[in-house]
């Protein structure tokens, strides 16, 4: 049945306040971007039951409308028309959005962009830290042998140059030269300080000092602090960028930075990092207090609070404090349970709405929603389902406040950050079996409680549909299709893709391919539905209407086209191994980007008896699913 797009957007326009309560519309490849004055006069029930709108989230100030590709971009068109509104980018949408959020926030978004690009970084090393030290334990000889040298080196060098990866991901987050963000981080751990670590098993006064212009600066490093380093590299931006402007083009290639470094490094040596390491000191104290006190009792109200912080954008603040607690004479990470416990809780709850739900809308979104979550990833679930039923969402918090209360009895410690949930247990080995009561309370409280609590509402349009619905969806899914694999690389699942919209499969279902080439061709005889201005994504129309999305990369769009050469245009006509896309691998990876590629049917419901029959290594043109 075909979308009639001039209602799906007049049906969104009108739930929406009205066009003074719109400031701004942009679409990438499969959402519709909204900024709006104030989101509580949206009428979000009625929007999220939009017909062709598949899912509602809001984040970093967008109101974001997940429709489809080969779709969205029709939407769109219409709803400028329906509005009166003019197009715009999705910078510009970006930039609305950031200027109408609260500094607060502002600073929070901006703590997060610094560290989610390293996650993985720690992610890795933080699980060989946990394979390496099982390893060890299981086999004390292992523990003495040169093997265990070399591999507990690899795993603990991401912590032990934490600064660095944190001055680098600054410096681009802040507008600034990478490279002299990175020279900031070094400075900060020369060898030459003595060691953060040392410090506080030394008197004040065998400290070392130099003093220039009258002013003490001590000759200690910042090994493990997070915050001076934030900063630091945010003044170095602000410094680079004004000389630049200000210096003449003919010396600015060696004066700027000369001067960007010299005068960063005294401030932040001098100044920053006392100051802020201080501050970062009171901050681990009072977060290590808010865990212990009433013997448990501030961990449960974390725990019940920590979903509202995901969904309010803040939770990025807390790799701060991890961070800072792993750097610690203790070197454990205790505020690790609570995170844990509050995602698996919210998994918990999202499973329990997809195992109860009859809509087979909610059911698709729900279940693997849910598995994400139990491996850490929270927001498919807490977006797409919790927050949109909202009494699964406080179901999961009381599930959540369960599991922490018993993580800070247990007093369980984790060695490493930005790991919760099933994979937690690299982590915290030697609290094996407190962290399965942790994940058993939090599950059972939530799941049992959604179970109870929760009820759906019977929709009119749902059963009115039905009929007619599936009998068109047999006559379309008749016969064998099949698709073949566009790109050359390893098949993953689509719950493994790096982005949780994909991974949630609110888009549709299909695989990630971790390309080894950089080509894109076509699946399938078919034609080109839709094609985005950056050149990184597409969508084709091919046998017995299947609607396939191709996406090269996670969050791609933001190279706005560098790297990329896209060979087709909407309407097209093509055969299937014909070339569509090109894009540079290196490139891809050098801006800090998956390459992953999601092929994604995202008419998946119309066809019951869809297969995804490759996984792992995989060419071009191999059977990839069938219909």
């Amino acid at each position: 049945m075909t979308m009639d797009y001039t209602k799906c957007a007049r049906e969104i326009y009108e739930t929406l306040g009205g066009r003074s309560n719109l400031v701004s519309a942009a679409h990438c490849a499969t959402r519709l971007r909204l900024v709006t004055v104030d989101n509580s006069k949206i009428d979000m029930k009625k929007l999220e039951n939009v017909d062709g709108v598949k899912g509602v989230f809001s984040n970093n100030g967008q109101l974001q409308l997940i429709i489809g590709t080969g779709t969205v971009n029709k939407v769109y068109e219409e709803f400028l028309k329906v509005s009166g509104m003019t197009a715009a980018t999705k910078e510009e949408v970006k930039a609305a959005a950031a200027a109408g959020q609260p500094v607060f926030k502002r600073m929070i978004k901006a703590l997060g962009d610094v560290f989610v690009p390293i996650l993985p970084a720690i992610v890795a090393s933080g699980l060989m830290m946990g394979l390496v030290e099982a390893l060890g334990k299981a086999f004390p000889s292992f523990a003495g042998s040169d093997w265990y040298g070399i591999l507990d080196l690899l795993a603990n060098t991401a912590f032990t140059f934490l600064p660095v990866l944190i001055a680098i991901s600054s410096a681009r987050v802040f507008g600034g030269n990478i490279f002299l963000g990175a020279v900031i981080g070094m400075i900060m751990i020369h060898p030459n300080l003595i060691n953060a670590w040392t410090v506080g098993s030394m008197e004040a006064a065998d400290i070392p000092v130099w003093h220039l212009f009258g002013f003490p600066i001590r000759q200690v490093g910042y090994q493990g602090h997070v915050i001076p380093v934030v900063i630091a590299v945010w003044l170095m931006c602000k410094i680079e960028k004004w000389l630049h402007k200000h210096v003449p083009e003919m010396i600015d290639l060696f004066v700027t930075p000369l001067c960007t470094v010299l005068l960063t490094a005294f401030v932040t040596l001098g100044l920053i990092g006392p100051v802020f390491s201080m501050a970062e000191n009171y901050v681990l104290d009072f977060a290590g207090w808010i865990i212990t006190v009433g013997n448990g009792v501030g961990a449960m109200l974390m725990g019940a609070l920590y979903p509202f912080t995901v969904v309010c954008g803040i939770h990025h603040m807390y790799n701060v404090i991890e961070a800072g607690m792993l750097s610690a004479a203790e070197g454990l990470n205790i505020w690790m349970p609570i995170a844990s416990a509050a995602n698996f809780a919210q998994g918990a709850a999202c499973l329990a709405v997809g195992l109860k739900a009859k809509n087979l809308k909610t059911k698709s979104v729900a279940i693997p929603s849910s598995l994400s979550a139990a491996l850490g990833i929270t927001e498919p679930a807490i977006f797409g389902v919790n927050l949109r039923y909202m009494k699964p969402l406080i179901c999961g918090a009381a599930g959540g406040a369960a599991g922490a209360l018993l993580g800070a009895m247990f007093h369980i410690g984790a060695t490493s950050y930005g790991v919760t949930g099933i994979p937690g247990f690299l982590i915290t080995l030697d609290y094996t079996v407190q962290y399965a009561i942790v994940l058993a309370v939090a599950f059972a409280v939530a799941f049992g409680l959604t179970w109870f609590v929760w009820k759906e509402e019977v929709e009119e349009r749902d059963t009115n549909a039905g009929t007619e619905t599936e009998k068109g969806e047999e006559k379309t899914a008749s016969g064998e299709k099949a698709l073949f694999a566009p790109v050359k690389g390893n098949v993953i699942s689509r719950e493994e893709i790096p982005d949780e919209t994909f991974a949630s499969g609110v888009l549709g279902d299909g695989v990630g391919i971790e390309p080894e080439a950089g080509e894109v061709v076509a699946p399938f005889d078919g034609v080109i539905s839709t094609v985005t201005d950056t050149r990184h994504a597409l969508g084709i129309t091919g046998p017995g209407g299947m609607e396939v999305l191709i996406h090269v990369g996670v969050d791609t769009v933001n190279m706005k086209g560098e790297g990329f050469e896209l060979f087709v245009s909407e309407g097209e006509e093509v055969k299937a191994g014909q070339k569509l896309i090109a894009f540079d691998i290196q490139k891809i990876k050098e801006a800090g980007y998956s390459t992953t590629t999601a092929v994604l049917l995202t008419n998946r419901d119309d066809y019951p008896d869809f297969k995804i029959l490759k996984k792992g290594k995989t060419d071009t043109m191999e059977k990839l699913f069938e219909i």
